[in-house]
This record gives C-alpha cells, sequence and structure tokens, in this order.
C-alpha cells in the first residue's frame, strides 16, 4: 500500500547538468534507483577521416527525473548534475502524457517526409511523429525545414522535410 502511494506522488522534474554530461548524469542516476530519462536522436558526425552515427540528447544539458518532491536533494550526489530548473518561483514538472511523448517520438525510426504546398497556417497531424491525437500548425517553412507549434504541449518543434516523391504524404487542411 506504502509503494502504491509513494508511486502516486512521484512527478517528472527537469534537472540542469554540466554540457555533455546527460547520457552520464542518466545513467548515475539510474544506478542510484531513481527513475531518470534522458532523450537521444542519432545523428550523423563528419570527421576528417570517417562518418559515424552517435546519440546525441535531443534536450541539451537537461536530464528528466521521476522522484517524489521530498527526494530531490538525492540527485545531487550525482557528478554534473547543476540544478533544478525552475518555473515561476517553482521546480518545473513535466506532465506524464508529455514523457511519453518523448519516449515515443525518440523509439520511432527516422521519417522522410515530403511535403506539397505547404504553407504557414496550415494544421498537419502528427501521429507519424509519435503523438497521440496531436495536431500541429505550421510556424514558419524554409526550404527542407518547417516549424511546427504543438498549442497543447506548447511546443515547437522542427521538422525536416524530404521532397523524394516516394515519400509519405503529410496530410494538410485538418481542423
Amino acid at each position: 500500500m506504502m509503494s502504491i502511494m509513494k508511486q502516486q506522488n512521484k512527478m517528472w522534474f527537469v534537472l540542469i547538468t554540466k554540457p555533455k554530461a546527460e547520457k552520464k548524469a542518466a545513467s548515475q542516476l539510474s544506478q542510484m534507483g531513481i527513475e531518470a530519462f534522458c532523450p537521444v536522436r542519432k545523428e550523423v558526425r563528419q570527421w576528417s577521416d570517417r562518418k559515424k552515427k552517435i546519440e546525441v540528447p535531443l534536450l541539451p544539458s537537461m536530464v528528466l527525473v521521476n522522484l517524489d518532491d521530498m527526494d530531490r536533494s538525492k540527485v545531487f550526489a550525482v557528478t554534473g548534475v547543476k540544478r533544478y530548473l525552475f518555473w515561476l518561483g517553482k521546480p518545473a514538472v513535466v506532465r506524464q502524457d508529455e514523457i511519453t511523448a518523448l519516449k515515443t517520438m525518440q523509439d520511432q525510426a527516422y521519417k522522410s517526409l515530403s511535403v506539397e504546398h505547404l504553407k504557414v497556417g496550415s494544421n498537419i497531424d502528427l501521429k507519424e511523429f509519435g503523438f497521440q491525437q496531436e495536431k500541429g500548425t505550421v510556424k514558419y517553412v524554409s526550404g527542407q525545414q518547417c516549424w511546427v507549434v504543438l498549442h497543447s504541449l506548447g511546443y515547437v518543434i522542427k521538422l525536416q522535410l524530404s521532397s523524394r516523391e516516394k515519400d509519405k504524404r503529410i496530410p494538410l487542411g485538418i481542423s
């Protein structure tokens, strides 16, 4: 019964880490028994002699932790953790549905999409990117990039577009 009560009091907080210490901090927090999440994306980097696919944190210098408000001080035992992110004088709390959306996006394979006649202000369906029942409004289009506003989450995401004909089309004009 106590573990059920403790589980219900847990919230997702945002930790600020030293630069390039996100994955190591998340690993150490997990070893301490604290649920930590560091969303990553795969990216190809060019060195002078080769190209390499590496995992880059989606949220630079940030790790998400799920713990009780009274246990917040435990995270400072980890090397690389600097402080909590605060919003309006209180530690920033991330909703569970936002965490689920991030995890789903991270688990999805890279999707290349082609968009015809994409205009600022048009609405698009973002289920292809792991969002459930999520629609976005096109804010800005530049070449092969498109910025979309997610009103329910308060985020702006950047989509990399493709002009190849065989790629899937994004449905436009959703109201």
